[in-house]
Formats: C-alpha cells, sequence, structure tokens
C-alpha cells in the first residue's frame, strides 16, 4: 500500500518538525516535503504531487489564504487542511470558502488530526467541536431564512445543510432523518449541484454568505 503523501506549509520550523515526528510512526501517511511560504509551497506542489497539504494561514511573502486562491486559479484540486493557531470567524469561513476540507487549531491531538486528514483525502469535511461551534453556533441558532427559496433547495436538503454546517456526519443525518447514508449523500450532489461548490465545507460557506442559512448573534 502507497503512503499517502503530506506538503507541510507553515513558517515556524519547530511547527513542521513536529508534525513529521508524528507522521514518522504512521504507516499509510508520509511527510514529503515542507515550506515556509506560499511561494515555496507553489514550487513544491507541482514536482511533489502530494495527497493533502497542511496549510498555516499567517506566512511571509504569501499567505495561506493567497496560496489557495492561486491554486484555484490553477484548478488545483489537492485536500488542503488548514492548521493554525488562529481561532477566528472571518478567517475560518474564507479558508472554507475558498476550498479548504477543514479548520484545525495547531493543539490538535494527533489521533484528530490523523482522522481528520484521512476523512479530507475521501473528499469529506470535518470541523473540530470548537470550531464548529465558534462559527455555526448551537443547534439553537443555526437557522434557515428565505434566501433558500432562490437556489430551489428543499426543507429535506436545507435539513442536511443545515446538519453539516453543525459538523455532523452522513451517518448521523441519515438516523436523524431516518434515511439512507445513500440517500443523504444524493442530497448532498443535489445540493452542490445547486450551489454550485464541490464539498461540504464550500456548501456551508455559500449558504451562510447567499443568506440560505445565517447565524444569530
Amino acid at each position: 500500500m502507497n503512503k499517502k503523501r503530506i506538503l507541510v506549509v507553515d513558517d515556524h520550523l519547530v511547527v513542521r518538525e513536529g508534525i513529521k515526528l508524528i507522521f514518522e510512526t504512521e504507516a499509510n501517511y508520509e511527510v514529503v516535503g515542507e515550506a515556509e511560504n506560499g511561494n515555496e509551497a507553489l514550487m513544491l506542489i507541482e514536482r511533489l504531487k502530494p495527497d493533502i497539504i497542511l496549510l498555516d494561514l499567517n506566512m511571509p511573502k504569501m499567505s495561506g489564504l493567497e496560496l489557495m486562491r492561486h491554486l484555484n486559479e490553477k484548478d488545483f484540486s489537492v485536500p488542503i487542511m488548514i492548521l493554525t493557531t488562529f481561532n477566528d470567524n472571518k478567517l475560518i469561513m474564507e479558508g472554507l470558502s475558498l476550498g479548504a476540507k477543514g479548520y484545525l487549531l495547531k493543539d490538535t491531538p494527533r489521533e484528530e488530526l490523523i482522522r481528520t486528514i484521512e476523512s479530507a483525502i475521501r473528499g469529506e469535511v470535518l470541523l473540530q467541536p470548537e470550531i464548529s461551534k465558534s462559527i455555526f453556533g448551537t443547534k439553537e441558532t443555526l437557522n434557515p431564512i428565505k434566501g433558500s427559496s432562490d437556489f430551489s433547495i428543499t426543507e429535506r436538503e436545507l435539513f442536511v445543510l443545515q446538519s453539516i454546517a453543525r459538523g455532523y456526519k452522513s451517518k448521523e443525518i441519515a438516523f436523524d432523518m431516518g434515511i439512507s447514508e445513500r440517500t443523504v449523500k444524493a442530497h448532498l450532489t443535489n445540493i452542490y449541484s445547486k450551489l454550485k461548490v464541490n464539498s461540504r465545507a464550500e456548501a456551508v460557506a455559500v449558504a451562510i454568505a447567499q443568506g440560505i442559512i445565517h447565524i444569530e448573534k
């Protein structure tokens, strides 16, 4: 079995070294390269062809968000996990809207880091509970408004959209709705098509930006 290839992009050497240590003992993953800013990362990505990028946001020369914009312009589809110290709602939403598969804080436990990377490579999105709570609030504070009608979002699709915004997995959503996971995935496919997105994170970001769901302050 080939190991999944990780590119670490962070301007702090101690962080890069720490991440490499984590994956030295992992049978399924290896760190194949590291960069201290977005410019270096751009040069490495095409050569190394990583399976996933662990990306810091605040870096000199080219920030993480700037790097993501460049990659979007080139239609580069490698999954990106933001790994940073900044628990800032605006940065989180901007990162997700640019296509990040998730947003982790640097104090994330090893097991959660690996689990989230696995999900990202599978095309899923997982947010830490504290991140999800920070930007989406509790179950009671996330509400639909009339913008959903502009995109022909059905009630069931809206329920799925609200659920993924709160970080629920397909299995949990299926249980709540009394349907199969396959049906949940069909709803997600319809949502992606209507919102013109390719991931759960993008769907949530667009839904909030377009007023399909909103967060009460």
